[in-house]
């Protein structure tokens, strides 16, 4: 008898209270997060703990996180790669570099054009976006 492991449930508890954006920018990760510090007031770090595995083609493929915890709160930044020595993240969103997800705290639609204006003034950015859960197959990857 073999068991299966059902993670429908566990994306959608990784998931609830999230919100996704998408970045366009051909800038290595430690400048973006290093502007991302500046302009937020965020200390955003690499987490090798959390750094992300997939197995495809018989490689291994590492997607470096980096993380900030505001203080106060419970809300959890992450900003993953989403390439990797050419394979992605999530596929069906090859366009993009990276992926900033927010996450254990309600994040306003205000706060969110906030964000996504200052993001797109930020030197290199080429394009940023919401992406909703619904339209992403892969999400199960961004979980660690």
């Amino acid at each position: 008898m073999k068991f299966k492991l059902d993670t429908g449930g566990m994306e959608e508890d990784f998931f609830e209270n999230t919100r996704l954006l998408g970045i366009v920018a051909p800038i290595k990760d430690y400048l973006l997060c290093w502007q991302f510090n500046q302009i937020f007031r965020f200390k955003f770090k690499i987490n090798n703990s959390i750094e992300i595995q997939l197995n495809k083609k018989h490689r291994n493929f590492f997607f470096t996180v980096y993380e900030y915890a505001e203080p106060n709160c419970s809300l959890i930044h992450y900003l993953y790669n989403n390439q990797h020595d050419g394979e992605f993240l999530l596929p069906e969103v090859k366009h993009l570099d990276y992926l900033w997800l927010m996450k254990g705290d309600y994040v306003s639609d205000e706060a969110i054009l906030h964000m996504i204006n200052a993001v797109k003034d930020i030197s290199g950015i080429q394009f940023v976006m919401e992406l909703t859960n619904e339209k992403i197959k892969n999400k199960g990857h961004l979980i660690f």
